[in-house]
């Protein structure tokens, strides 16, 4: 089963595309706390592309497919026409650096990484594919 989600590149999207997973994810059987850390991980990839990929220009925009895999979980494909980021360049911060700098983000990546089972990335010639996966038995 497939669900899909458009949203401009603006800012004040994000509160809607985490209504979409939310709901979409409400309608098995999940946990709050793995329905709200999966919506924080898709919202956490979807304002990194809005920022830095696109400017938060709301001419642009975002999609969402949520692909449903009974017995297997929950593949979240981001996709945009944006300034794509590597995944493999990306290299994991030091906690300890960034409380001494008292740094504000710069975790966003990390804390995907962690809530995710796979986080890849996939480049086209005018498009970026973001895909997270996320092991769940439901029924």
């Amino acid at each position: 089963m497939n669900y899909k989600f458009e949203a401009k590149c603006s800012k004040d999207q994000l509160k809607e595309i985490r209504r979409f997973v939310n709901e979409t994810l409400s309608g098995y059987y999940l946990t709050e706390l793995e329905i709200n850390a999966m919506a924080l991980a898709v919202e956490e990839v979807c304002a990194n592309l809005m920022i830095h990929s696109h400017n938060c220009n709301p001419q642009e925009k975002i999609e969402l497919v949520i692909d449903v895999q009974k017995d297997k979980g929950f593949t979240f494909k981001i996709m945009d026409h944006g300034i794509g980021f590597d995944l493999k360049n990306y290299k994991e911060p030091s906690l300890q650096e960034i409380i001494k700098q008292k740094k504000k983000g710069g975790l966003g990546l990390m804390l995907v990484k962690r809530i995710m089972d796979e986080v890849n990335f996939e480049a086209g010639a005018n498009y970026n594919i973001y895909k997270l996966f996320k092991r769940c038995s439901f029924r």
